[in-house]
């Protein structure tokens, strides 16, 4: 296990929901004995930014923020497909080991879509930050046996995005590739277009993740898990790219 990749989500865990506001409301209850009206008003702040961050209505809207502008593809913009990885399941039963995680499930699938209606090549990228076998082969192994398409290169170094970036360019430059379709979901591609560029490639968004604009519903200013989590994706992200844009 990479000790830099724990070390970091293990600060990041402190940096967001729910975490965050349970830590900032347990302050509040710390203080009410002496500062009664800051205790209450951070009880009160943390119960409410939980209550919005957990509605899908403000949970979309972060995350919407994110996401470039959907573009047509057509096969002209560039020359290969590089598909990130987004985590992995571990130990399953049903597969009999590691497998491909919802989030590099989603990637893949897209992925495969996309080459196959292009016609170019593929480049899978992912290591094993938390140990287990590294995600570029499964991710191998997922679009080839089932999917039905080829991959012809495999990244399995990388901890990070900047290490995909990093490592998955020198695979690409070797054969002579500076063009390439860059697959993911769409709320992660603000931090991930410019660690590729910095390597060198011209990159062309493939995000995957989009939906058609509708009014909200009631149920989307109804809190639920989900909600949650997606706020908590679109702070992650959020988070990543100022502390990509310090270490720059």
């Amino acid at each position: 296990m990479s000790t830099t990749w724990l070390l970091t989500n293990f600060i990041a865990a402190f940096l967001l929901p729910p975490l965050n506001l349970l830590i900032l409301g347990s302050f509040g209850l710390l203080l009410l004995k002496r500062r009664r009206a800051w205790g209450k008003a951070l009880i009160g702040f943390s119960l409410a930014a939980l209550w919005l961050l957990a509605t899908p209505f403000v949970a979309g809207s972060l995350l919407d923020t994110l996401k470039p502008p959907p573009r047509t593809l057509d096969g002209t913009e560039a020359d290969a497909i590089v598909i990130l990885g987004g985590g992995i399941y571990s130990d399953t039963v049903e597969y009999g080991g590691d497998t491909v995680g919802r989030f590099t499930l989603e990637r893949v699938r897209y992925g495969a879509w996309l080459a196959r209606k292009l016609g170019k090549p593929l480049l899978v990228t992912g290591g094993s930050p938390d140990g287990g076998r590294p995600e570029g082969q499964l991710m191998r192994e997922t679009l080839e046996r089932e999917f039905a398409v080829k991959v012809r290169w495999v990244e399995t170094r990388s901890n990070n995005t900047r290490e995909n970036a990093m490592f998955s360019a020198k695979l690409l430059k070797m054969a002579g590739i500076r063009r390439i379709y860059l697959v993911s979901h769409a709320w992660h591609l603000p931090r991930a277009l410019p660690e590729f560029e910095r390597e060198g490639l011209q990159v062309v968004a493939a995000g995957t993740g989009y939906s058609l604009a509708r009014g909200p519903r009631p149920l989307d200013f109804v809190p639920s898990a989900k909600g949650l989590y997606d706020s908590y994706l679109a702070m992650h992200e959020g988070i990543g790219l100022v502390w990509y844009r310090i270490r720059n």
